[in-house]
């Protein structure tokens, strides 16, 4: 690229030719702490949008838009592979062009850009498919932070896959590039590069997403095509953040309008004024203790000055995040998306999921929107574990916590597409990737499972009899409630995923009264075979409950990390799923709220009340357990005796 650029460090401000030295390329010098490098999102002159680098993959076999800015009439031709197309620079000086599509290349190219006197080149482009990777800090989390992560990383040598980390929005206004950045991390002690292309080395791969790589390594090793990896990810966010906000506000639902009013009010009422006036207040309270202390501040430091901008600059506000990151990639032609969210929208109880089931659909048909495909393929990976395992001891407490009712939401979206006729959806369970922690750092398995499923649809390199069970979740098909069982139809045989005992665990039933015990759960019996022995429909499974005498509804994996071992033939787990429809708050107990409560003190207090019911539950049906166990004992004695 021989245009030039004006980089900001600090307050220093350099030219720097981007042709010899990237973003990237400035992690090497030993700029001072917390410097702050900087490729503006437009630049001055002839310029592309930043997402058209050297280094990037475009996408195959699919029509190749190009953008970016220049004078306003000015004339601007792109050539690239034998084709050229040209373009005029409107009165906001964008300009677009769209080159017909072309076939993989593994050779590197060049992407060249020319105006009336300036010319940018990109070279060591590459053709072949590019993934956006969507979700939180989950998907975000970086491959040298998990389970044989360093292994992985160290392996990462593929100079045909190429790594892009979109940097974090800080507008809400749509804008149509980002800044290239290089930060100073405190945490990391280091400087990390954001929104510059790179090839996959040892060092590049170490800050990129963990789940994203190994999905992108997968297919590469595959396929042997250029594979481009867009992480599009930022840790702490909601669905209706990454759904465009003129979309969201035509979602026609009760908890989704309620969600958009409080964002209105906290917006409204929010006095940038008032404030700056706490935050120089508690710096003149901490200046005074720290002279108190015999630790004064440093000479040159000065109170806060500036307004913020408060809950309007929020990143989960809705719209936020698809504006400030996605927005930029609209009309970048791409192979698919693969997207891991679902903690942050955890808090809202069961209001908050029943709006998730509202948004998720309507996001997922917006990013296909964004890039051009109404197909585009699409696969959700579901809810991740966190907190203490669910056990026989403790069963029926986990119960209450709205990430099942998340996972529930993910996977009925994902049900509804399917049921649509849609064939570019998929699914992903990640719940039974087992760690305490809200970011469990198991996630190498879980980018194998999206690859999977890309590798069955998309490329069909794993196609053949069975090739679907590769990848799908069972699905329950019938429910037959009767003679005080429940009785499951499956779409596949089911077995354990551990075969030590061969117990199948997951299922809970319930009767009328909303209460539920863990399942014991057996095949289908059709008769005997010829030596007598039954004859077992290992597609068929039949739920009961010696502490539920007439079961009406079922879950299944119904805990944040659930005690749960069912998966097909192919080792893909059940989702997390139920037949009632009973709302958290009301379950166990219908509750009636004490007046005078707001909704958080009333969610509170439901939250105290169930949980300590469900306490209650988990130590009588214990107690029963062990009173079974008892007289067992006192009756094989009692035989043996005789």
């Amino acid at each position: 690229m021989t245009a030039w650029k004006r980089v900001a460090i600090t307050s220093v401000t350099i030219c720097l030719s981007l042709s010899t030295l990237t973003v990237a390329a400035l992690a090497q010098e030993k700029l001072p702490r917390k410097d702050v490098v900087r490729v503006p999102a437009i630049g001055d002159g002839l310029c592309v949008s930043n997402v058209f680098q050297a280094n990037m993959v475009l996408q195959r076999d699919k029509p190749i838009r190009v953008w970016g800015w220049a004078a306003v009439g000015e004339k601007v031709t792109v050539s690239f592979v034998g084709q050229t197309a040209e373009a005029t620079a409107a009165d906001d000086r964008s300009w677009e062009v769209t080159l017909e599509p072309v076939p993989a290349h593994s050779e590197p190219q060049t992407l060249v850009v020319k105006g009336k006197e300036e010319t940018v080149e990109l070279g060591n482009v590459l053709v072949g498919d590019v993934w956006v990777l969507g979700g939180q800090s989950n998907m975000e989390f970086d491959i040298v932070k998990v389970e044989d992560g360093e292994l992985e990383a160290v392996s990462a040598n593929f100079p045909q896959i190429r790594l892009l980390t979109v940097p974090r929005g800080k507008g809400f206004e749509y804008v149509r590039s980002f800044e290239r950045l290089l930060e100073w991390s405190n945490w990391s002690k280091r400087h990390f590069s954001k929104g510059d292309w790179a090839e996959c080395t040892p060092e590049s791969v170490r800050d990129f997403s963990a789940i994203g790589y190994v999905f992108g390594r997968r297919l590469h090793m595959a396929t042997r095509v250029p594979i481009g990896l867009i992480d599009a990810s930022v840790g702490g966010t909601t669905v209706e953040t990454w759904t465009p906000q003129d979309v969201i506000t035509g979602i026609d639902g009760a908890e989704t309008k309620d969600l958009l009013a409080a964002w209105d009010e906290k917006i409204a009422a929010w006095d940038a004024e008032a404030d700056l006036q706490k935050r120089v207040e508690k710096y003149e309270r901490d200046k005074a203790n720290r002279e108190k202390q015999g630790n004064p501040l440093p000479a040159d430091s000065q109170p806060p000055s500036d307004l913020r901008p408060g809950p309007a600059a929020d990143r989960t506000r809705p719209g936020y995040c698809y504006a400030s990151m996605i927005r930029p990639l609209e009309g970048l032609a791409v192979k698919g998306a693969v997207f891991h969210q679902g903690f942050n929208n955890c808090f809202s109880g069961s209001a908050g999921a029943r709006m998730y089931g509202q948004v998720f659909g309507p996001m997922i048909t917006s990013w296909r929107s964004a890039f051009g495909d109404e197909k585009l393929p699409f696969c959700v990976i579901s809810l991740c574990t966190a907190g203490e395992p669910q056990t026989w001891e403790n069963f029926s407490r986990p119960m209450y916590d709205v990430g099942p009712l998340i996972r529930e939401a993910q996977h009925q979206t994902y049900r509804d597409f399917q049921q649509a006729g849609d064939e570019t959806i998929g699914f992903v369970s990640s719940f039974d990737l087992r760690k305490s922690w809200y970011h469990p750092q198991i996630k190498v398995p879980a980018g194998e499972r999206a690859a999977k499923w890309a590798l069955v649809t998309q490329y069909e390199l794993l196609a053949g009899r069975g090739s679907e069970q590769r990848w799908q979740p069972p699905t329950i098909d019938e429910v037959v409630v009767a003679d005080g069982v429940i009785r499951l139809t499956m779409s596949t045989s089911v077995r354990t995923a551990d075969d030590s005992d061969g117990r199948m665990l997951g299922f809970a039933v319930a009767g009328e009264d909303r209460v539920f015990h863990p399942a014991n759960v057996e095949y289908f019996a059709d008769g005997v075979d010829d030596r007598n022995r039954p004859r077992l429909k290992k597609n068929m499974l039949v739920l009961s409950s010696p502490h539920v005498a007439e079961p009406v509804h079922y879950r299944y994996a119904w805990a944040r990390n659930p005690m749960a071992n069912l998966v097909n033939n192919q080792g893909v787990p059940l989702a997390t799923q139920r037949s009632d429809d009973w709302i958290l708050e009301q379950t166990p107990l219908p509750l009636e709220i004490p007046e005078g409560m707001d909704a958080r003190q009333a969610a509170r207090w439901a939250s105290g009340q169930q949980r300590k019911e469900l306490v209650r539950i988990d130590t009588l049906r214990r107690l029963r357990d062990a009173e079974a166990t008892v007289q067992e004992l006192a009756s094989k004695v009692e035989a043996a005796g005789k």
